[in-house]
């Protein structure tokens, strides 16, 4: 029996989940990033956590270039920062604070948290690759509540 992709998406989207920017370059200028919620930390020892990155997206082919990505984890009034970043195509950096963290990968500015990561594995998940990076910068930026996502639609810890 085969499971449909969109009853899949929608049971899977009953799965509440932090809002995060997932940032790269190509090591030659080029900036990137995308929306994600694929996002789980790994191992303390050594800190590892892994994103899932959509083969289809424009930021794809940056993450296999750069070996480096940040996590950038997304306050509660971010809402606007997430759908930027979830579209396809244009400077998403245009207007957006952020700085260049140790990887060269882009940090945005006024998140909750960020973890800058250098690549150690990689493995082919579908029509998605599976990063598993190892935390060489880390910080907390706030103590804001986070963005989440359920059922389909952007929710905060009071609703």
């Amino acid at each position: 029996m085969s499971v449909d992709q969109l009853e899949f998406r929608r049971v899977m989207g009953h799965f509440a989940t932090g809002v995060t920017v997932v940032t790269s370059h190509d090591g030659a200028g080029k900036l990137g990033g995308l929306t994600a919620n694929a996002v789980a930390s790994v191992s303390l020892d050594p800190p590892l956590l892994l994103v899932c990155i959509d083969k289809k997206s424009d930021s794809y082919p940056l993450f296999d270039a750069s070996r480096s990505f940040a996590v950038n984890i997304l306050a509660n009034q971010q809402e606007t920062l997430s759908r930027r970043f979830a579209k396809s195509g244009g400077d998403k950096f245009t207007g957006v604070g952020y700085r260049i963290g140790v990887t060269g990968c882009p940090i945005l500015t006024d998140t909750i948290a960020f973890l800058d990561c250098r690549v150690r594995y990689t493995f082919e998940a579908g029509d998605h690759t599976i990063y598993v990076g190892e935390a060489v910068e880390i910080a907390v930026g706030s103590d804001a509540d986070p963005l989440l996502y359920f059922r389909g639609g952007y929710r905060n810890l009071s609703a």
